[in-house]
């Protein structure tokens, strides 16, 4: 399958389209791909090394503190969609930025793109904490991969 997303090496899993995700208007409902942009963001730090689990243990937790998507297309059952991630932004304390791309099969092109902005939260009292060291690593060694892809 060949996808055009904006970073060719991009952490990409598949969403197979079926009724339960469909509104009143036949397309796939935003609250759906609001739960999916989550089950990315989740499957791509898993990727990275990273579990609710350590979250738990290091009482810290990634908070989305903000939300920008863009709808461009609809999508109905039967398609699959290629949800790809990446992170733009990690400034190793409290912040961090990741970009999505939902390409459709069907159609062959991109349907949503979205920005989601992430702070850094002690887990015991939802209040922001520093970003260990178990989360920055690795999410910004990604940043860094990305950026470099950029260059290249």
């Amino acid at each position: 399958m060949q996808t055009k997303f904006s970073k060719s090496h991009a952490f990409i899993i598949p969403w197979p389209i079926c009724e339960t995700v469909i509104d009143h208007y036949g397309h796939v409902n935003n609250v759906a791909y609001v739960k999916q942009l989550e089950t990315t963001a989740w499957a791509h730090s898993n990727h990275l090394g990273l579990s609710i689990e350590q979250y738990q243990t290091l009482d810290r937790g990634m908070a989305i503190t903000e939300h920008h998507i863009q709808y461009r297309a609809a999508v109905n059952v039967g398609d699959t969609l290629h949800c790809a991630t990446w992170i733009t932004h990690c400034d190793r304390r409290l912040y961090l930025t990741r970009y999505f791309e939902f390409y459709s099969q069907y159609k062959q092109t991109v349907v949503l793109t979205a920005q989601t902005h992430f702070a850094c939260i002690a887990l015991s009292s939802g209040k922001p904490a520093r970003m260990p060291e178990a989360f920055a690593q690795p999410y910004y060694a990604e940043m860094l991969r990305q950026a470099n892809e950029q260059e290249c």
